[in-house]
C-alpha cells in the first residue's frame, strides 16, 4: 500500500484511512469538517439561477443523494457538517458595481441584467433561489456560512470557526466543482488546510471536461479526490488499520 499522508502519527488508533488519489490520506474525524458548498435553489432546482443561465443542472439531483449519504455519515461520526451559502443582499450591494470584477464575469448578474424581468430574483437573501435545497436540510448541530463570493474564506468567519474547533481537513462536496468547491479548497491549501473532494457528490457547472480538468487540477496541485463510498467506509471501519499493523511495541 502506498504511504498515506498525514501531518499526525500513522498509527493514530482516532485515525481513520481514507482511499483517495493521488494516495491515501489519514483522517481525524474530530479534525475533520464535511463541507457543502453553495446547495441551493440557485445551483440545484429547475428554474434556479443556473439553469436560467444555460447551464445544465442535471447531475444536482445524483450529487444531492450523495451529499446525504456523506452528511449523514460525517455526523454519524461526530464530524462537524459546514454548509455555505452563497448570494449577496436584495440591492446587491455586497456583489459590487462596475468597479468590481464581479459584476462582469457572475453569471448572475449577467443573466438580470440581459432578462430585466429576473431582476432581484437572482442569488438575494431572502429569495426563493438563494435558499438551501429542501431535500438537503441543515440539521441541529450543522452550521452555515454565508458568502458573497465563490472562496468561502472571503469575507466570512469560516477560517476562525474552523481553527476555533481544531479542523485541520476539508471533505467538500457540493455545486460547482469549477467554481465555488474548487475556489475554496485553494484558498485552504494556502492556508494550511488538508483538501478532498468525494468527486461523486459534486457537479460542475460547464461541459463535462471541466469537471474532469478541476479533479486533475486538484489531485495533482491542491489536494485530494476521493468518492463517498470511500468516505464512508473509512469511518465505518471504527479503527486505523495502520495501528493494527503496527501492533504491540
Amino acid at each position: 500500500m502506498t504511504d498515506p499522508v498525514s501531518y499526525f502519527p500513522v498509527d493514530d488508533p482516532a485515525a481513520r484511512l481514507l482511499q483517495a488519489e493521488p494516495e491515501p490520506i489519514l483522517l481525524r474525524p474530530a479534525e475533520t469538517a464535511l463541507i457543502i458548498v453553495d446547495m441551493q435553489n440557485a445551483y440545484a432546482s429547475p428554474g434556479g439561477y443556473l439553469d436560467l443561465a444555460g447551464f445544465d443542472i442535471s447531475g444536482a439531483a445524483p450529487a444531492i443523494e450523495k451529499i446525504r449519504e456523506a452528511a449523514d455519515a460525517a455526523r454519524a461520526a461526530g464530524m462537524p457538517v459546514i454548509f455555505f451559502q452563497n448570494g449577496w443582499d436584495p440591492d446587491y450591494v455586497e456583489a459590487g458595481g462596475p468597479g468590481s470584477p464581479n459584476w462582469h464575469k457572475s453569471h448572475a448578474l449577467k443573466t438580470m441584467r440581459r432578462r430585466p424581468e429576473l431582476q432581484g430574483k437572482l442569488l438575494a437573501r431572502g429569495g426563493w433561489d438563494y435558499e438551501l435545497v429542501q431535500a438537503l436540510p441543515p440539521q441541529p448541530g450543522d452550521i452555515v456560512v454565508r458568502k458573497p463570493r465563490y472562496s468561502a474564506f472571503f469575507h466570512t468567519n469560516l477560517d476562525s470557526l474552523l481553527r476555533a474547533r481544531g479542523i485541520r481537513s476539508l471533505v467538500f462536496t457540493g455545486i460547482a466543482t469549477n467554481v465555488c468547491v474548487e475556489s475554496t479548497l485553494r484558498d485552504g491549501f494556502f492556508l494550511e488546510y488538508f483538501g478532498i473532494v468525494l468527486h461523486d457528490a459534486t457537479h460542475e457547472a460547464g461541459p463535462d471536461f471541466i469537471q474532469k480538468a478541476t479533479l486533475y487540477n486538484v489531485e495533482k496541485f491542491f489536494g485530494w479526490v476521493s468518492s463517498v463510498e470511500e468516505f464512508r467506509n473509512a469511518l465505518k471501519a471504527n479503527i486505523n488499520p495502520l495501528s493494527i499493523m503496527k501492533g504491540p511495541t
